[in-house]
């Protein structure tokens, strides 16, 4: 039995909650009925040539500007680029409803042409994305709009030195004060710091409580006691330290419900977990690319590269996977924008194979292109270093597993 997700474009509000309505009955039905739900995923015309728009879009408008940020640093130029283009807003639109299938294809086709752009544009919905879920009325009049516009940079504050694919052991402490707590401790490997505007931080409000006891928090840049460093990572994108002497916070700070820190951060992880798989499909697709031109031009033993039997499967097996994972990351964006019950299973099988898959194309493509492929500069150099991260970050691969074995017996 198939469910059919949201179609792509600006729908109004009240069609799109029917449609949400609709699709999530019928997948109530269906496991009622004991089917297994799968979701249709297949893209259509409209949604193909938008993706061709957004490549287009990268190459002509975004790279040049990511060509000139600083690496390691936080690029504002393009950051506000993806605003006045209006990628900012189809990441974080204004009826609220975030969309995985939009927030896929647009980081599936801009991670294409610059990864730079793409990884912009998913910090900023990942920072601000739980105040979209949960924030209160004056949270997101005062932050959203300067963050779809690009004006504001937005962190996502979750991992510590002894927590992070474990991130209910995080121990920042929330301690009580007069008027909310205080904040104490420090986190690590978080993207846009110490250059944000904002950051969503989670903390521990109630100790020993693992993932009971952990509240988030919207913090601007500048409160007394917060502070930062860069660390210098192999992408080089913006990664750095913040620490927390004594940050002072309030009611008025809380994100969601007092000690329900956990649960928003996990919802907000099953919406961009498939996305990260989105990014490794569009670099594995352009890692294809150019190893389908590469063997198609070069020639060895009297002819060129792709008429070799050993590259010619190679290159059928790397277009194989990377089409499996593409399905596999539009199947679960598409469940969760149809509000299948299953999506933190899907998620995780899309984020874990699309990852993967992507390492093993990027790898098999220097393969074969020889040396030239590692020489600085040249793209499967660049797409080298960036494609080891999205294994570990925002779960880990033997973390995924976990997740998938877990949800197979719910």
């Amino acid at each position: 039995m198939s469910v059919i997700g949201h179609p792509l474009g600006d729908l109004p509000t009240v069609r799109m909650r029917c449609q949400r309505n609709e699709a999530v009955t019928t997948v109530n039905r269906a496991r009622q009925r004991g089917y297994t739900v799968t979701t249709s995923f297949a893209l259509d015309r409209e949604q193909r040539a938008w993706c061709a728009e957004l490549r287009t879009l990268a190459a002509r408008r975004l790279h040049p500007l990511a060509a000139a940020g600083e690496p390691g640093r936080v690029n504002r130029p393009l950051v506000a680029a993806l605003g006045e283009l209006g990628l900012l807003a189809r990441v974080l639109p204004e009826d609220g409803i975030v969309r995985a299938m939009d927030l896929c294809l647009l980081r599936e086709s801009l991670a294409q042409e610059s990864t730079a752009a793409e990884t912009a544009l998913a910090l900023q919905g990942l920072g601000a994305c739980p105040v979209v879920l949960a924030g209160t009325a004056e949270q997101r009049s005062r932050w959203l709009p300067e963050v779809v516009a690009g004006r504001a940079v937005t962190a996502f504050a979750l991992s510590e030195p002894g927590a992070g694919s474990d991130a209910a052991a995080l121990e920042l402490r929330a301690e009580p004060a007069a008027h909310g707590w205080t904040l104490h401790g420090e986190k690590t490997w978080i993207s846009n710091a110490p250059g944000a505007d904002l950051h969503t931080v989670f903390a521990r409000t109630r100790p020993g409580a693992r993932a009971h006891g952990i509240t988030a928090f919207l913090i601007p840049a500048g409160r007394p006691g917060l502070g930062g460093h860069p660390r210098e990572m192999t992408g080089g994108h913006p990664v750095g330290t913040l620490t927390f002497d004594g940050v002072p916070v309030g009611p008025e700070d809380v994100v969601g419900e007092v000690d329900g820190g956990f649960r928003l951060a996990m919802r907000t992880l099953d919406l961009f977990r498939p996305s990260v798989g989105a990014l490794a499909v569009g670099m594995a697709r352009a890692a294809l690319r150019a190893a389908l031109a590469h063997a198609g031009e070069r020639r060895a033993f009297g002819g060129p590269l792709k008429d070799l039997q050993a590259v010619s499967h190679q290159l059928a097996e790397m277009a194989t996977r990377t089409e499996a994972a593409a399905l596999l990351v539009h199947s679960a964006a598409a469940a969760h924008d149809a509000g299948a019950a299953d999506v933190t299973g899907r998620s995780a099988m899309a984020k874990l194979y699309a990852t993967e898959t992507a390492q093993y194309v990027v790898d098999a493509a220097i393969q074969i292109h020889g040396a030239r492929a590692l020489e600085k500069g040249h793209l499967l150099e660049h797409l080298y270093r960036e494609v080891r991260a999205p294994r570990i970050y925002e779960g880990a691969t033997e973390v995924q597993r976990t997740v998938i074995a877990r949800e197979l017996y719910r």
